[in-house]
């Protein structure tokens, strides 16, 4: 062992990540007996869920709903690269899935009848959205969630996953007692998005891919990176960089409309379903019409809806403390980093391509979200997958294998800042050759740093792999599809309408591999 190891322990599941996914695969794991060991880098605060305004999409007992009507708006969204198996699997687990989480405690918004309420978001046919204190289902899910998993170790970061013969058999962490190591046949990587790519996102601040970075090293695959889906309406003021309240879909679901400055309702003609369009519809149309004007935000009127600060108390805030008031002032939005839609290749169950090695929510691809992501389904996929992979994790119990040496990563890593800055101008909402070649150029300078490192160059080394990931998958893909555009390839092209896969070659080098065509690329 390596003297850097301070100490060892032993479980049957180390899950890594504090929010719906890894949570509910700790709590159904423990359910079952297993010896549950959940860390986390941050606190219950800092996670993607805990912010999450949008609810939960599960089919509703409207007669125009059906778990094929679920299946049909997440493909059409999804631009031609969901998977529909994967997706009426996960789509068919809802419901059980929000039992389950009722039972735990969770408390949803009810009609005046008493059933539970019902709104609309963006790409759904009909209203089948549930939410918690208006805008505030994730909090509430994230309060339920932490008050059924009440042991998780914070303040302690994942630097590898070890693995022997290819199989996993263990964990390397850092955290309050030093370095150690966590004997285990079975990883779960909950560990959120990439956010922090961008100069503005929605998510936390460690939205820092270190999932991808994980999986990367481990062996495993990574799949449809390159769909970023930036959310169109985030709360804008100039300079503004981090985490920056989102103005929830749902508000424009109850009659908010997008306007230019000029007060001109820019989304008519756009799409059939007008403002309530797709995420990358709209984020593509506002991102082209700022390139157009040279603007550097749109507005949001949601003066026409009903009650807007009880409907919507955590949009109302947030835009009070800003010194705009949603029910007279017009609110400015502008597009900003959301949501990954791709990630570490999966089944929908969390298995990745490394025995022993699962992920869950927003970390995976399962391919529910294909090109981009339907609206309030992020949720539906982690608590449903997060479920199926404690299940893995049960089948697993007693593979203990044994771990010969323990050998510190290296990082390689850019400046956050300049990483952040390329990324924002070179690889956002619309893309072409020549930013992409820019970005490149940025990437090959990488910083290798030798253990031990502080916690932000870990972050910063798992972003750089991201990126490079990114720019690889966008480069290569010639086209424009979901929430990937390629301002020099406009249209779709049929014969791309398949998943980029990437892996790391046994030199260390990313690599698409499709069948049996793999295209190297530094």
């Amino acid at each position: 062992m390596n003297p850097s190891v301070a100490w060892e322990t032993a479980a049957d599941l180390v899950v890594v990540g504090g929010g719906i996914a890894g949570l509910t695969a700790a709590r159904t794991a423990a359910a079952r007996g297993l010896r549950v060991l959940t860390v986390s880098k941050g606190r219950s605060t800092d996670t993607a869920t805990q912010y999450a305004q949008g609810g939960i999409a599960v089919v509703g007992p409207e007669l125009e709903d059906s778990i094929e009507s679920h299946v049909a708006d997440t493909c059409v969204v999804g631009a031609g690269l969901c998977d529909e198996d994967a997706v009426r699997s996960i789509v068919s687990g809802g419901r059980a899935a929000i039992t389950s989480l009722e039972a735990a405690g969770a408390q949803f918004d009810l009609a005046a009848d008493g059933t539970v309420a019902r709104t609309r978001e963006g790409g759904h046919s009909v209203r089948r959205i549930v939410h918690a204190g208006g805008d505030a289902t994730g909090a509430e899910v994230q309060r339920t969630l932490d008050a059924s998993v009440p042991t998780v170790q914070f303040d302690t970061t994942a630097l590898r996953v070890l693995t022997t013969h290819g199989e996993v058999v263990g964990l390397l962490v850092r955290g309050p007692r030093g370095v150690g190591v966590v004997h285990c046949p079975t990883v779960l990587l909950a560990t959120g998005g990439l956010g922090q790519l961008f100069s503005c996102s929605t998510n936390p601040s460690g939205a820092t891919a270190d999932g991808i970075a994980l999986a990367l090293d481990a062996g495993a695959r990574i799949a449809d990176l390159e769909f970023v889906q930036f959310h169109p309406t985030v709360l804008f003021a100039a300079g503004s960089t981090g985490r920056r309240p989102l103005i929830s879909e749902a508000v424009r679901g109850e009659g908010a409309r997008l306007v230019d400055v000029t007060g001109r309702a820019f989304m008519a003609g756009v799409h059939p379903l007008g403002d309530l369009a797709p995420r990358d519809v709209v984020s593509r149309a506002i991102a082209e019409l700022l390139h157009e004007r040279g603007d550097d935000h749109v507005l949001l009127d949601a003066r026409a809806v009903e009650r807007v600060h009880e409907r919507f108390p955590t949009v109302t805030a947030s835009c009070l403390e800003a010194g705009i008031d949603p029910a007279t002032d017009l609110i400015p939005v502008a597009p900003a980093a959301h949501y990954s839609c791709g990630g570490v290749a999966t089944d929908t169950s969390g298995r990745t391509s490394v025995p022993g090695l699962l992920a869950a929510g927003e970390v995976a691809r399962t391919g529910l979200h294909g090109a981009n992501r339907l609206a309030s389904n992020s949720l539906l996929e982690g608590l449903v997958v997060g479920e199926r992979a404690a299940y893995v994790a049960a089948e697993r119990v007693g593979r203990h294998g044994s771990i010969s040496d323990v050998a510190l990563p290296t990082y390689r890593r850019i400046d956050r800042a300049v990483l952040q800055r390329t990324m924002t101008a070179e690889v956002g909402v619309v893309r072409d050759a020549t930013g992409l070649a820019a970005a490149q150029r940025v990437l090959a300078h990488c910083v290798v740093s030798e253990p031990p490192v502080d916690a932000r160059a870990v972050e910063d080394a798992a972003l750089t792999a991201a990126a490079e990931v990114i720019v690889l998958a966008a480069n290569h893909r010639r086209e424009s599809r979901g929430c990937h555009t390629r301002r020099d390839f406009p249209e779709s092209a049929p014969a791309q309408r398949r998943s980029l896969h990437i892996e790391r070659d046994p030199d260390g080098r990313l690599a698409i591999v499709n069948d049996d065509v793999m295209t190297g690329a530094r």
